[in-house]
């Protein structure tokens, strides 16, 4: 199955030079390429497709802004694109429902890895963006004030899931840590997801912290 792209930035050659890319590898199309995130939506709703890669900070109406209404209306995937591995917006682009996070100066095999793994359902940030990410929730600046109440739709089961799954827990890991089957851990991670209206594990990790189940630098593995 062909995977359609909708590539925008507000630089013509970053956005040519991308779809270029992308457009020459198989099983890849690009169906649009917009110029700020008013035509980022209008070409979302119009050809529906599979990702939108979206610079972060566009005129007009912003890669953020532009990412949470392509999550409302329509099924795609959204990769946030920028040129600081350190951009203050990271949370808030994950948080508008990013799927993906990459530097503009990827390298071309890793934009065409990046666009197929966020097709396929799962979520990617380049290792920078990891380490920011990271950074931030181990000295507290990305963690909002608790909001416990908003697990309260999870089982124990599944919240505990919630809580390995933050701590960087692998599903085979959890697995054991449960001693069941990754089918059954991979069914309450898909619990975890529908309950709580996230998209992939990334956002799980972002909830974990944003409800206080996880205290930045304090995890800690019981079955270890």
């Amino acid at each position: 199955m062909t995977i359609r792209v909708v590539v925008a930035d507000d630089q013509e050659l970053v956005r040519a030079g991308f779809a270029m890319i992308l457009d020459a590898q198989p099983g890849i199309e690009v169906v649009a390429e917009a110029g700020d995130g008013f035509e980022a939506v209008g070409a979302a709703r119009e050809h529906g497709p599979d990702v939108v890669l979206l610079d972060i900070r566009m005129p007009g109406m912003d890669g953020i802004e532009a990412a949470r209404i392509i999550g409302a209306e329509t099924s795609a995937r959204v990769i946030m694109l920028t040129t600081f591995g350190q951009d203050d917006h990271i949370f808030d682009a994950l948080r508008a429902g990013a799927s993906g996070f990459l530097l503009k100066d990827v390298r071309r095999d890793d934009l065409v890895h990046a666009v197929r793994v966020v097709a396929a359902g799962e979520s990617l940030l380049s290792p920078s963006v990891t380490r920011t990410l990271i950074a931030a929730f181990t000295s507290g600046s990305a963690v909002p004030p608790a909001r416990t109440e908003r697990l309260d739709v999870l089982t124990a089961r599944e919240r505990e899931t919630l809580r390995l799954l933050a701590g960087g827990l692998s599903n085979a890991e959890i697995a054991a840590r449960f001693t069941v089957s990754e089918h059954t851990v991979k069914t309450h991670v898909s619990n975890v997801l529908s309950k709580l209206g996230l998209r992939d594990r990334v956002q799980a990790v972002i909830a974990a912290y944003e409800t206080g189940l996880m205290v930045p630098g304090r995890f800690t593995d019981g079955g270890r």
